[in-house]
């Protein structure tokens, strides 16, 4: 099994040195700084595994599960602690998936699970979210894509990248549909909590049997560095198959991400974190609304949640020409292209990062590269 890069993660490896000074598309909130956890941290803190459970601090598993809703639904042992989202995706799809089997994804979204599933040699069926529609999951398209040789749906909610939101009703027919052919649904929720249209989501560990919840302190909080993120599942034996992977991988949770992400989600400091986030991220959905609209041939459908969307081009322009141009001089300014996430007609467009991502100056200096742009 090879895994094979994604358009994503290449954009990203290109453009690692190249120092922009501006950038659009900031995708988590403004992240803290080490001093900020200082006054909390025990200097006699061993830096060795947290030495009581290769789950993760139990004190971090509660509260995740409190933030997540599930207190009383799910238990502290259906909790792992992973190094990101991004891992906890990572070990069920590998545990859960075999050669000939067929997973459901949505596209737009996360990018991942279409690679591993190509790696492991499982059948990818996609469910297209279409902009006409407001990026809309279409729920009779999923049933439809679904058959026996369905092993797991993955979406994210709210999605990653357009900022839809499935609620509760959605979700429950997601369940029917995935557990008519016992499925797994898998549903990545880094973005939960940051709700600009509706309220968070349940989290689907607590509404099925089969149902897996995944996230991290990378994004509402800002937190990417910790690589600190979960898997929730009702399931013994797929979060037993996780834990068996992990050793064989990570092993174990770093002590430093354990202590610092159970830090930040205590509820007193959790409120006044995300509290800022959404405030900061208000502002900035409130800017790049009215940027959009006063950019000619430029539009958009506004999230509904989290910190990114996607922006339609200029009818003639290609979102990867446009983003080696914008940043070379005399621009100086990322964005990715929505070629990333198989919509090339697209940017993706940003309001993480609060003040620190000289959010005004990128938008003035895409403006001017949509004005200058030479048309074939």
């Amino acid at each position: 099994m090879k895994v094979k890069i994604h358009t994503l993660f290449q954009h990203l490896l290109e453009t690692t040195d190249a120092a922009p000074e501006a950038i659009v598309g900031f995708s988590l909130s403004q992240s803290p700084v080490l001093g900020e956890y200082l006054d909390d941290l025990d200097p006699q803190l061993p830096l060795d595994w947290n030495n009581r459970d290769f789950r993760g601090l139990p004190e971090l598993r509660d509260h995740i599960l409190t933030h997540a809703g599930l207190q009383g639904t799910c238990a502290r042992k259906d909790v792992l602690i992973t190094a990101g989202a991004a891992e906890a995706n990572y070990l069920a799809i590998m545990q859960l998936l075999q050669p000939e089997d067929e997973i459901v994804i949505e596209t737009p979204g996360w990018p991942q699970a279409e690679v591993l599933a190509k790696a492991i040699g499982a059948k990818v069926v996609k469910v297209n979210r279409k902009e006409k529609d407001g990026w809309r999951l279409p729920l009779d398209q999923v049933a439809d894509a679904v058959t026996a040789k369905t092993k797991m749906i993955f979406i994210t909610n709210p999605n990653n990248p357009t900022g839809d939101l499935l609620g509760q009703g959605e979700l429950e027919e997601l369940v029917r549909i995935a557990d008519r052919v016992g499925a797994w649904l898998l549903v990545d929720e880094v973005y939960a909590g940051l709700e600009w249209d509706g309220t968070r989501a349940p989290s689907i560990a607590g509404m099925y049997a089969r149902g897996i919840t995944t996230g991290s302190v990378s994004k509402a909080l800002g937190l990417q560095g910790l690589r600190t993120g979960w898997l929730i599942c009702p399931d013994p034996e797929l979060v037993m198959d996780a834990v068996i992977l992990r050793e064989n991988s990570s092993e174990i949770m770093n002590i430093m991400g354990e202590v610092i992400a159970q830090i930040a989600l205590r509820p007193e400091r959790y409120a006044a974190s995300m509290e800022k986030a959404r405030r900061e991220g208000a502002a900035n959905l409130v800017q790049m609304d009215k940027w959009v609209a006063a950019q000619d041939g430029l539009s958009w459908v506004k999230p509904r949640a989290g910190l990114i969307g996607l922006g339609r081009l200029p009818k003639g322009i290609d979102s990867d020409v446009f983003a080696k141009v914008l940043l070379a001089d005399p621009y100086r300014t990322f964005l990715l292209p929505g070629s990333a996430y198989d919509q090339p007609e697209h940017i993706r467009l940003g309001v993480g990062g609060g003040s620190g991502v000289n959010l005004a100056d990128g938008l003035m200096r895409v403006s001017q590269a949509l004005k200058e742009w030479k048309y074939d």
